[in-house]
């Protein structure tokens, strides 16, 4: 547990290769607001063909959500601060805090995202294995 904490916060560390995603910091008026999204890195697997990796910070304000969505990759994530409730479509509703983990395969649906907190920001790593070139997030219904 201690070691994953401190690869954690290394990776939080690293410079990143993007910025946050400022579309995805605030809903439409009277929705919540939604994750901000920070590219941390990107890189081909090697021997993994048309595969890459991609690591991404994901931090969502008290009280945001996210729209259904899926993501058409393999998909990790590591919860670093406060508690996060997670859902794909037929699976079981979960809440997670830090230090615990979640998995996406490429076919779910990702039905429930959200901050468990009203009042407490959230943030995770997500790891992502997918096609080189493909957004890590689609829309969903």
């Amino acid at each position: 547990m201690r070691r994953r904490l401190m690869i954690a916060a290394a990776l939080l560390a690293m410079p990143t290769t993007g910025q946050a995603h400022p579309d995805h910091a605030a809903g439409p008026a009277g929705t919540p607001a939604r994750a901000a999204v920070t590219p941390l890195l990107q890189n081909a697997i090697e021997g993994g063909g048309d595969k890459e990796a991609a690591l991404l910070l994901v931090t969502y304000a008290p009280g945001a959500a996210d729209p259904i969505h899926r993501h058409n990759a393999l998909v990790y994530v590591y919860v670093l601060e406060g508690s996060v409730v997670m859902q794909v479509r037929g699976g079981p509703e979960v809440t997670l805090k830090a230090g615990q983990t979640f998995m996406e395969k490429p076919s779910d649906i990702h039905v429930v995202g959200r901050n468990a907190s009203k009042t407490k920001p959230a943030k995770f790593l997500a790891y992502f294995v997918k096609d080189k070139g493909a957004p890590p997030v689609v829309p969903a219904e």
